[in-house]
């Protein structure tokens, strides 16, 4: 049980832990609500903060106001300077886990978080179909640890919320979309308070199926026109259920109104076209369309992302393209056939990765900074730090005249 105690915040010091903040969760200076405090700067962030900071005592490694050191303190430094030392590691060196335990590990934390979040949606649909109060700082604290699993490992998080059954897809399809949110948010380089509410309205975008039988939307075969038309009233239910919440951001309304609507204005519930869709609308449209397609549904069963991808690049006019292009660059998954440019000035043609489905696998083929033709290589990539990457993608129309054929690239005979 942590033992809790909430300060000024102008009395929090480095070495604290924080659990949490008072008021408005969206309001706080900070991505994250739970973390050791090693930073002079997030300090100084912090210290500007009008509420109340609520301190972990238990994990904090200096004292708090009123409170005995506690054991894991080592001196009570203050941040004198910026140089100050925290509390130094243990003298005994850990055991590097090799690739594949620490993999594994990460991937237990992502089903233990994917666990806990089915639960956390399922209560927030239940407290909105009822009429109670939405819990903000639950919602909260789950969208701050999706943050931190997409930090440790995306990929074990994303792979995991792929798995879900048939029977848990409107609650796991919603902890999905926040999570894709989030790490769409993030690779646009939003702002921490765009990210967190962003991160919100993907778990809140399909509330208002609360209101449609679950007859109609586990159905294992064709809605009939009438179940239809019934399915497609949720994103305006939804909107009546948040707005009897007074602490709702709009930006979470408005996706949960809009991410049905279409880039050429065959959308719902009011057609609009273009531009006329917010940004945050047209990320909600992508990322759950995305999750729809590689989920297991009564109906279908999922397909492999870079299926879905190639799917959703060939509807033309349902998606803001560029979004989408940018959306499959936050995942580093692209689909085969696509020609893409490299950061290093090649092109590449996306091959088929056969099985495994996580990774992109690319055949360099041209120079643009020499205009001439390269010796085709594969690359496969992995999302490291040092390799090449994907910055942009080439229109049919502008592609040099001399393209590999994929047939002539079996896909990889690999699984993931």
């Amino acid at each position: 049980m942590a033992a809790l105690k909430t300060v000024p915040a102008a009395e929090v010091r480095l070495g604290m832990f924080i659990h949490g903040f008072e008021g408005s969760w969206w309001e706080h200076p900070f991505w994250r609500t739970r973390f050791l405090l090693t930073d002079l700067e997030d300090l100084q962030k912090l210290r500007a903060f009008q509420g109340g900071v609520i301190i972990d005592v238990a994990r904090s490694q200096v004292a708090a106001p009123g409170i005995d050191t506690p054991a894991a303190a080592v001196g009570g430094g203050e941040e004198a300077g910026a140089t100050a030392a925290l509390p130094a590691a243990t003298a005994k060196r850990a055991i590097p886990e090799s690739p594949a335990a620490r993999f594994s590990t990460e991937q237990a934390q992502a089903a233990a978080l994917v666990a806990g979040a089915l639960d956390t949606v399922r209560g927030t649909f239940e407290d909105v179909r009822l009429g109670r109060a939405i819990a903000h700082e639950k919602v909260a604290a789950l969208v701050d640890d999706i943050a931190g699993q997409l930090d440790r490992n995306a990929s074990a998080l994303l792979r995991v919320l792929q798995l879900k059954s048939k029977h848990q897809y409107t609650y796991l399809h919603s902890v999905a979309v926040c999570t894709l949110m989030v790490n769409l948010a993030r690779h646009l380089a939003m702002d921490d308070e765009a990210v967190r509410t962003l991160g919100l309205a993907g778990l809140l975008h399909d509330v208002g199926k609360v209101a449609i039988p679950d007859a109609v939307l586990d159905k294992p075969g064709r809605l009939s026109p009438e179940e239809f038309a019934l399915v497609r009233t949720h994103p305006e239910e939804g909107v009546a259920l948040l707005r009897e919440d007074g602490a709702m951001p709009a930006l979470a309304v408005e996706v949960c109104l809009h991410h049905h609507e279409r880039w050429d204005g065959n959308g719902y519930p009011h057609g609009l076209k273009a531009d006329d869709i917010s940004l945050p609308a047209r990320m909600g449209a992508i990322c759950d369309v995305y999750d729809a397609l590689t989920s297991h549904r009564a109906y279908k069963r999922a397909w492999l992302p870079a299926r879905a991808l190639g799917a959703m690049w060939s509807w033309d006019g349902h998606f803001d393209r560029d979004l989408l292009f940018q959306f499959m660059r936050s995942i580093n998954l692209y689909p085969p056939g696509m020609l893409v440019r490299l950061a290093s000035d090649r092109l590449a043609l996306v091959l088929d990765n056969g099985g495994r489905a996580t990774r992109t696998r690319l055949l360099v083929f041209h120079s643009l900074a020499e205009d001439s033709a390269l010796t085709p290589r594969s690359l496969v990539l992995t999302g490291g730090a040092e390799e090449d990457r994907v910055i942009g993608f080439i229109p049919a129309e502008e592609a040099p005249s001399a393209i590999p054929s994929l047939d002539l690239y079996p896909p990889v005979a690999v699984t993931n």
